[in-house]
């Protein structure tokens, strides 16, 4: 057949790019177009080749296999598809597994079969070597691509080089245009700009107001108590007991049975040790309120979630069989896997699957906690797009905070757009 399809190692490739502009191989130093990179490769292909591209292959490595955000941005872009291997970790570093070995058998099979008459090959590994002569064999034409090494030496194997029919390099004006180190300025895809609905989150205080009002309520408890104690012993040595105002004694009333009063020394782990500086983010109180879940401390039950906010319903609850198999497959065409947008979406569901709108006002005033049902389902979709996953040895928490943001963003919407209920007023009758 006439035509032409690509193989990318994006090991191969985004790891010499990084050499070539950040000076160490690791991907995290560099930031990818990936729309624009894919772009670059199809039309130089064309240009190359003189024919038209059947399709682009990307063979790249994720832990347990599972998709990260950038394979799913990468395989419902039109003739992408995405072959995935494991990513491993051992002796302290990353590798792939069963990389080569995809790319040695997709090579093989659109060669035995006709699929096309030429082959580009972005790798630089030497046990294609093989798979590269099947192909000629077959009657294919293998173009071998380079990126340009920082050392200005060869980074492909030696063997791999001499095999291919043609070779080319690509260069660093070529690099660039899709691929920034990121502590470089260049013309890429431009870096994350901050969202202020993460910033909120990050900065959201503990709730001063309701915890002053129960340190007040446990100091008057506190001296009702002293004083009930001073008049029993009083009354004990048949002293008359005189009330506040120098009256005749009037009765206190005893604790409430049953319900514990909050005392200081109760609240004490819940105050920040220090007043934060106004511009630095309140991590330790950002972690205890983004999710129930995260409370290090319990605050007392008049302090808690609500208790009308333990009958929201999960997304679970409200989904049925075949929304859940459309769910799958919005997922997989077209929700790219941002923290933000895959908020947003499970967001989305859950609003438009309620039966009663006035579960929306009883979330809203809860931010910017989750209740702990609902922010771990959420967590859990999230997983299915490899968000949350181990990143350079470290939970990504700006992931998490990106999440509950979108999820507040749709949140914050839809109660905007509701009316607010009359006081005394049930749920609208539909």
């Amino acid at each position: 057949m006439d035509r032409c399809v690509v193989l990318v190692d994006a090991g191969y490739l985004l790891g010499a790019a990084a050499s070539l502009l950040a000076g160490e191989p690791a991907r995290s130093r560099i930031s990818v177009d990936h729309a624009g990179l894919i772009r670059q490769l199809r039309e130089r292909a064309e240009t190359e080749t003189g024919l038209p591209l059947l399709r682009i292959y990307w063979f790249d490595g994720a832990p347990d296999r599972v998709p990260q955000p950038e394979h799913r941005r990468l395989r419902v872009m039109p003739r992408v598809t995405v072959r995935l291997g494991a990513l491993t970790r051992s002796d302290g570093r990353w590798a792939q597994k069963g990389v080569d070995a995809a790319m040695h058998t997709e090579l093989t099979e659109l060669s035995r079969n006709r699929a096309c008459s030429d082959i580009v090959l972005v790798t630089g590994d030497g046990d294609l070597l093989p798979g590269l002569m099947s192909a000629k064999e077959h009657g294919v034409a293998v173009h071998l691509w380079a990126v340009q090494a920082a050392d200005g030496d060869y980074n492909q194997s030696e063997d791999l080089v001499a095999e291919a029919d043609e070779r080319r390099v690509l260069d660093r004006t070529w690099i660039t245009r899709a691929v920034r180190a990121k502590d470089l300025t260049g013309i890429c895809a431009p870096p994350p700009v901050p969202r202020p609905e993460i910033a909120a989150i990050l900065s959201a205080p503990l709730p001063e107001a309701a915890l002053a009002s129960a340190e007040r309520a446990a100091g008057a408890a506190e001296a009702a108590e002293s004083a009930a104690a001073r008049r029993d012993r009083q009354a004990a040595d048949g002293a008359p007991v005189p009330s506040a105002e120098g009256h005749a004694p009037a009765a206190v009333p005893a604790p409430t049975a049953g319900k514990a009063v909050p005392t200081p020394k109760d609240l004490a782990g819940l105050r920040p040790t220090a007043a934060p500086h106004p511009t630095a983010p309140q991590a330790a109180s950002a972690l205890r309120w983004s999710s129930d879940r995260g409370w290090v401390d319990r605050p007392p039950t008049a302090l808690g979630e609500p208790p009308e906010t333990a009958s929201l319903p999960t997304l679970a609850q409200l989904t049925s069989a075949e929304q859940r198999w459309a769910d799958r497959e919005e997922d997989i065409t077209t929700v790219g896997g941002d923290p933000f947008e895959v908020g947003q979406v499970f967001a989305r569901r859950w609003l438009e699957r309620l039966p009663e709108q006035s579960h929306i006002q009883k979330l809203s005033v809860l931010y910017p906690r989750i209740p702990h049902r609902i922010d771990g389902e959420l967590l859990r979709y999230a997983a299915r797009f490899g968000l949350l996953a181990h990143k350079d040895d470290q939970i990504d928490e700006h992931d998490r905070y990106a999440i509950r943001a979108g999820f507040w963003r749709e949140i914050d919407v839809r109660a905007a757009a509701e009316p607010a209920p009359a006081p005394g007023a049930g749920p609208a009758t539909p």
